[in-house]
C-alpha cells in the first residue's frame, strides 16, 4: 500500500462577509475603494463571502463582482443568502455557494434517545501550562512597524502611530492615542478585548470583526474606549478612568 500524502478534514475560519445593499457594480466599486484606501495591507488578499440576502433576489452581473473583488486584491471565495437562480450564476462566475449560519437555524434538532448513565473513568489531573508572558512595547510604535504578541496580550507604553500595526493573541492596552491598526483576538479569541487612552484608529478589529476609521468616528473618537467583540460585532464603550 502506497503511503498516505493527505488528509481530508472539516475545519472553521474567519471570513470577512461583504453583505451587499445595492446591485449597482460602479457605485459600490467606489466606496469599497475608499475604504480599502484607509488600511490596505489589512485588506490585501482578504478571503471574503458575498452576501445577498439584501438583495431580494435582484439581478447582478457576478462575472463583475469577481472581477471587482480580485481587482481591489480579495479573495473572493463564495456567496450566501441569496436565490437559487443567483447561487446558479454565481458558481458560473466563479464563486462557490455557501450555507451561511443563520439559514440553518429552523433545523430541527436531532431527537435523542434516553440513555443509561455511565460511570465516567477516573481521569488524572490535567496539567495547566504556564500561560505567555505580557508583551511590553516601551515607547511608541512608529509608522511602518508590526508587531505581533503571539499567544499573549499586548502592552504598549506609547502611541501607534499612523501606518503601524499591533497584533496580539489576547488583549491589546495601548496607553498613548492608538492611531494605527490594532488587531486583538488575531487566533479567535472572542473576549480579547483592545484598551486605549485615545481613539483615532485607522482600524480595529477583534476575532475577526473590524471597523475602519469612519465607523469609528462617534463619540468616543479622540477620547479613552475599548473595544470589544459582542455577537460577532464589535462593541465601543468609553474607558472608565480612576
Amino acid at each position: 500500500m502506497s503511503e498516505q500524502l493527505f488528509e481530508l478534514k472539516g475545519n472553521l475560519f474567519t471570513l470577512s462577509v461583504l453583505r451587499l445593499l445595492t446591485s449597482d457594480l460602479s457605485a459600490l466599486s467606489e466606496q469599497l475603494d475608499a475604504k480599502i484606501s484607509q488600511a490596505p495591507k489589512f485588506f490585501a488578499g482578504a478571503p471574503i463571502v458575498v452576501n445577498l440576502e439584501a438583495l431580494d433576489g435582484a439581478e447582478l452581473d457576478f462575472s463583475q463582482l469577481h472581477a471587482l473583488l480580485k481587482r481591489l486584491a480579495f479573495n473572493p471565495v463564495g456567496v450566501c443568502s441569496g436565490s437559487d437562480e443567483q447561487h446558479q450564476q454565481a458558481k458560473t462566475a466563479g464563486f462557490s455557494v455557501l450555507n451561511y449560519a443563520k439559514d440553518n437555524q429552523q433545523a430541527k434538532a436531532p431527537v435523542k434517545t434516553p440513555s443509561k448513565p455511565a460511570v465516567a473513568p477516573a481521569v488524572a489531573p490535567a496539567v495547566t501550562a504556564e500561560p505567555e508572558p505580557t508583551m511590553v512595547v516601551e515607547g511608541t510604535v512608529r509608522s511602518g512597524q508590526q508587531v505581533y504578541a503571539k499567544g499573549r496580550d499586548l502592552i504598549v507604553l506609547g502611541a501607534v502611530s499612523h501606518g503601524a500595526e499591533v497584533i496580539a493573541d489576547g488583549h491589546i492596552h495601548i496607553y498613548g492615542t492608538l492611531r494605527g491598526r490594532a488587531i486583538a483576538g488575531a487566533q479567535g479569541d472572542k473576549n480579547a478585548t483592545i484598551f486605549c487612552q485615545k481613539l483615532e484608529a485607522e482600524l480595529v478589529s477583534v476575532n475577526g470583526s473590524y471597523w475602519i476609521s469612519d465607523s469609528l468616528q462617534g463619540e468616543l473618537w479622540g477620547q479613552a474606549a475599548c473595544i470589544r467583540q459582542r455577537q460577532d460585532s464589535l462593541h465601543i464603550s468609553a474607558l472608565v478612568k480612576g
